[in-house]
């Protein structure tokens, strides 16, 4: 069975995803700019993973091929490409020979993030299993928005724009506004979940 160009498109990116994180994964800050065209190369790929995102999804609802495999694949590869990349951000190649971590992140906020997909996760599981619609909403997508950017803004600020003052210093902005932008959206789905939950526990 031939498969649609919107999925084509989705696992091209999930290889595309699955390439950046290996550069991240290799990546050893401590061997100074030898290897700052591996954070570079990482950047370029996730601009393009990343912008690619509404394409697949866009051309599926206006070429009427939406489909299951599809439903379940696109937001796989967000996942894969943005908590992956936060995750590997706290790695050992990150850290200077002091031990600190240069990126600015810190381990709670990581786990600030995984704790909010695997709770609307949940959530969107149980509203769908009581017959509740539960899509994506602003919250949600603003959301991605903002950690998409705070991964590539990281990346460029500890590559090719590291010596520029505003990318450099704007960094820890950039997180702080998404952690709490992520927490903060964690109460618009207990909101959309709300009926569910009320109805199961009048059950």
């Amino acid at each position: 069975m031939r498969m649609n160009l919107p999925n084509q498109i989705t696992i091209g990116r999930l290889f595309l995803a699955i390439v950046f994180l290996l550069l991240l994964a290799f990546f050893d800050v401590r061997h100074g700019d030898d290897q700052n065209w591996m954070l570079d190369a990482a950047f370029v790929l996730f601009v393009v993973a990343a912008a690619t995102d509404w394409l697949d999804g866009y051309l599926a609802r206006k070429q009427n091929q939406v489909t299951a495999f599809g439903r379940i694949l696109d937001p796989f590869v967000d996942k894969i490409l943005v908590i992956g990349a936060f995750v590997l951000l706290l790695g050992r190649g990150f850290h200077d020979p002091s031990g600190a971590n240069v990126t600015g992140l810190h381990a709670w906020m990581v786990v600030v993030i995984i704790a909010r997909e695997l709770l609307v996760s949940g959530l969107r599981g149980f509203s769908e299993s009581q017959g509740k619609a539960y899509g994506a909403n602003w919250w949600g997508k603003i959301k991605m928005i903002l950690q998409s950017i705070s991964v590539g803004w990281i990346i460029a600020s500890l590559g090719r724009l590291q010596n520029v003052g505003w990318v450099r210093e704007g960094r820890p902005f950039v997180i702080w506004a998404m952690v709490i932008f992520t927490a903060m959206s964690v109460v618009a789905y207990l909101v959309a979940s709300r009926e569910a939950l009320a109805e199961q526990s009048r059950g």
